[in-house]
């Protein structure tokens, strides 16, 4: 058994969404107000550039295809949908809608990858939620139609993203950062129109707000989708899912130490669920993934990595 390592790969991975929880106090202390496809453009298609001129790495045959789909799902989509929720729905409703992201893994597990939940994973997702909920709800206000669907979508988008990347891996020879660089670009390409007819001319940059773009499309975004896309290829899909809790999580610790916002006693108690329920959907990794995306192989005629040292817990579930 090899827990140290496999510890680490989480350790790691759980960066992605932590740096994510930023995002929400970059863009309302630096950026412009009113951009949302703006800034999901400028997020994606400077660091997707960035990465593919780091790695000089293009697609080959069918992944020009698979590239394309995943840069919709992960990126295009997810990016503008996630901010037009943002904008639209009151406190923090849009990540609530966002924790539910584990039950939406799950679900397309089970129809993609052929992973029948468990009924604990079904749980601590909803535990989750739940967790979240209790984190950045807050009392009134109207929800607005387009702002639900809008989140749900977002949501439904990086799950849909999360599965099909363990569900196609990457090719032989291609590592996490060039697939990332493909994803960003794809999905960058994909917001540019949409973003020039919806908003028009970008706006004009002062110092401040240039280097809140420079975070978000370096540390935010090329960074944190290398580490993550780094860590699918490692985790089960619903161990990375269950991660996700972590970004409102971190937005409400950033608001409270940085943005002078208080934290209840029910929030306290709601970041300790949704941080608990994290941890919990860890505790079932089950086998280390092999296959394309890890560059593990099976053994003929075997079920498991070639070598023992590759397995984890052998009491652990496949998934949980």
């Amino acid at each position: 058994m090899r827990t140290r390592p496999r510890t680490a790969v989480i350790a790691v991975t759980a960066l992605a969404p932590v740096s994510w929880g930023t995002t929400y106090a970059v863009t309302s202390e630096f950026l412009p107000p009113d951009r949302p496809l703006f800034t999901a453009l400028a997020r994606a298609l400077p660091a997707g550039l960035l990465l593919l001129t780091l790695t000089r790495v293009l697609p080959r045959g069918a992944w020009w295809a698979k590239a394309a789909v995943l840069g919709a799902l992960n990126i295009g989509a997810f990016f503008p949908l996630l901010f037009v929720a943002a904008y639209r729905l009151p406190g923090g409703m849009a990540a609530v809608v966002g924790s539910s992201g584990p039950l939406f893994v799950v679900g397309l597990s089970a129809l993609l990858l052929g992973r029948r939940p468990a009924p604990r994973t079904l749980l601590t997702g909803l535990m989750a939620a739940s967790g979240v909920s209790l984190v950045v709800l807050k009392g009134a206000g109207a929800l607005d139609l387009v702002g639900v669907l809008a989140a749900l979508a977002s949501t439904a988008a990086m799950a849909a993203g999360t599965v099909l990347a363990k569900r196609w891996g990457r090719p032989d020879g291609v590592g996490p950062l060039a697939l990332t660089g493909w994803q960003l670009t794809a999905g960058g390409l994909l917001i540019a129109p949409v973003a020039l007819l919806a908003e028009g001319a970008p706006p004009a940059l002062d110092a401040r707000a240039a280097g809140g773009y420079l975070y978000l499309a370096l540390v935010n975004t090329a960074v944190a989708y290398w580490l993550w896309f780094r860590g699918i290829g490692r985790l089960s899909a619903t161990q990375a899912a269950f991660l996700g809790p972590l970004s409102p999580l971190t937005a409400a610790v950033v608001g409270w130490a940085a943005l002078a916002q208080t934290l209840t006693p029910v929030q306290l108690t709601g970041m300790a669920l949704a941080f608990g329920a994290t941890v919990a959907g860890q505790a079932g990794g089950g086998r280390e993934p092999f296959g394309p995306f890890t560059g593990r192989k099976r053994r003929p005629g075997g079920h498991g990595p070639s070598r023992p040292e590759m397995l984890t817990d052998p009491r652990a579930v496949s998934v949980k």
